[in-house]
Formats: C-alpha cells, structure tokens, sequence
C-alpha cells in the first residue's frame, strides 16, 4: 500500500511539475503565431502601399495617355494634327522625329531625329540634352525621351513598333484616391507544391492588343485551396530570373474584379526551378494589370489553364477612378 501511494504522490508531483511547461509551452506556440499574423499583415499593407506608390507615381501606369503604332520610314512626333504619332493638347507642334528601318523587327533600328528647326525647348534624352541617334528598345530599359510631363518610350511589340506616352498631368493620375481591396485573409496564403517540367516549354500568351508572347513556362504550382486541388502555370518574365509570374482569372472577374484577370509574382521555389519543391502563393497580393487603369497597355491575357473555377475573394478588386 505504502509503495502504491509512494508511487501515486510521485505522478501527482511530476504532473504538476509538467502542468505548468506545457502550458508555457502552449502559450508560447499561440504567441510566435500571433506574432507571426502580424509581421504579414505589416508586410501586406506596405506591400499594398508601395503598390499604390508605384501606380501613382509620374512615370506610373495611371500616367499612361496613348499608344501611337510607328511605320516604316519617318514618323513626326507633336501635338500639330499633321503628325504621325501624335502627343497632347499643350505640347510642341513639332517635338522629334522617329525614322524606322529595316527588313524584319530582328535587324529593325529606331532612331531619333530633329525636326525642322531643331529639338525644343525642354526636351531630354535619358535626363539630358537630347542627340540624334539609335534609341534603344527594350521593356526593361528603354531609351526614354521626355519634355515638361510627358514620358516616351519605343516598344516593340510582336512585330512592330510602338510609342508609349506617359503624362504626369493625367486626370486619372492627378484624380487617384486609392485603390480598393478584399480584406487581408491568411486562408488565401497557401503552400503550393512546386512541379518543374522534365523539359523547358515555351508559352504561347495572347494580349489585349492582338498579339501574342513567347514566354518560358518553367513548371507548375499544385496547391489546395477550400477542399479543392489547383494547378497554375507561371511563366519567367523578360530577363527577370528571380520571381515567377502568374497570369490568372478566377470567378471574381464577373463581378468584383478586373474581368481581363489579375496578376501575381513570387519568390522562386525552396529548391530551384528544375527541382521538386514548395512555393509560397498568396492571393493577398494578386494585383491588377494595366489594363484595368488605361486602355493604352498591352497587357498579357490568362491562358486557359489558369483560369480557376473559384472564386478568389482575395488582393485587387475593380479600379474605381
């Protein structure tokens, strides 16, 4: 009896020795996960505002006014009606002229030229007095002309040439009063398993404007989302090697978001593009293409394979100027 009791104390003893550093324990856990919630909800909301930050900037996508085709051979640039590329009421009659020549986009060269009289008053090349010459045509750095507001860029798409212009005195830029968003939502944060292709495939990705990318497709995120597996495809974007670029659409777009589809980048996954692995997606952060601000862009459309038959209540919904 004597040793039974002995043993019961001991047990009690050690229970309640133990009570205390699960309990810790426990407390512990629910602490590092609060803490953790809240480093994401601080990065979300300044991801969020760097966002807007970005869009409303001078040079921003709600700063672009026109998209004006070149043609081979000379093309005048000014606000005068006789021009073939054409700018806003306010600026030089005459600002420059764009020769293009070449037998195929491959060996095509772009160059700046002065017009008659000379370039005006006020307009740069790259921050500087402007030169005649070969402009350089690229989406990532470009040969950027500027006067006063105005931003240009040459840009090639499919297999022609184009001019963007951007203006800092944008109504839908200087009337900008934030964008709208689906409230911050962790069960919208998932781990995909990272799927590479045994082989690299090229994706063939229609825009808005009628022409279609080649853009590498390096493998596929498998993820579950309430209840359900979904497979999205990303694809690499330009020279950019260090994130993925998803191009999606899902159930929103008939009523709450951009009806072309949203967008959203990541990280790459733990272990690399060509192994099996796991990738981060979170559709806190799908984001609005420029598109949905301006009718000037020439934004890539979702392919059908990323097209989800779910309702993703979650990052960017419908710009509201």
């Amino acid at each position: 009896m004597r040793r039974a009791f002995v043993s019961t104390g001991l047990a009690l003893l050690l229970a309640a020795l133990l009570m205390p550093t699960a309990a810790t324990a426990q407390t512990a856990s629910a602490n590092e996960s609060t803490s953790a919630d809240a480093a994401w909800q601080k990065n979300l909301t300044a991801w969020r505002t760097q966002r807007e930050q970005q869009l409303a900037a001078p040079d921003g996508w709600l700063a672009l006014v026109g998209l004006e085709w070149l043609k081979s051979g000379v093309n005048t640039l000014g606000s005068g009606a006789s021009n073939t590329l054409h700018l806003p009421a306010g600026a030089p009659d005459r600002l420059a002229v764009l020769a293009v020549s070449g037998m195929s986009p491959k060996d095509t060269v772009v160059q700046l030229l002065a017009p008659q009289g000379g370039f005006p008053s006020g307009f740069t090349l790259e921050g500087h007095a402007p030169r005649e010459g070969t402009l350089t045509i690229s989406d990532t750095h470009p040969s950027t002309m500027a006067w006063h507001g105005l931003s240009l860029v040459v840009l090639e798409r499919g297999d022609r040439f184009v001019l963007r212009i951007k203006d800092a005195d944008s109504p839908t830029r200087t009337g900008f009063h934030g964008l709208q968003w689906y409230a911050p939502d962790p069960a919208y944060r998932v781990t995909a398993r990272w799927i590479p292709y045994a082989s690299p495939r090229v994706e063939r990705i229609a825009t808005a404007i009628g022409t279609t990318l080649e853009l590498p497709a390096p493998g596929v995120a498998e993820f579950l989302l309430k209840g359900k597996v979904y497979l999205l495809e990303p694809v690499l974007e330009g020279d950019d090697t260090t994130h993925l670029f998803f191009i999606l659409r899902d159930e929103t777009s008939r009523t709450t978001t951009y009806g072309g589809g949203r967008f959203m980048l990541t990280g790459l996954p733990d272990h690399g593009l060509n192994q099996p692995g796991a990738l981060v997606l979170d559709f806190n952060q799908v984001y609005n293409p420029p598109c949905a601000y301006t009718p000037y862009a020439t934004c890539p459309l979702p392919p059908e394979k990323n097209i989800l038959p779910e309702a993703i209540e979650a990052g960017e919904q419908r710009f509201k100027p």
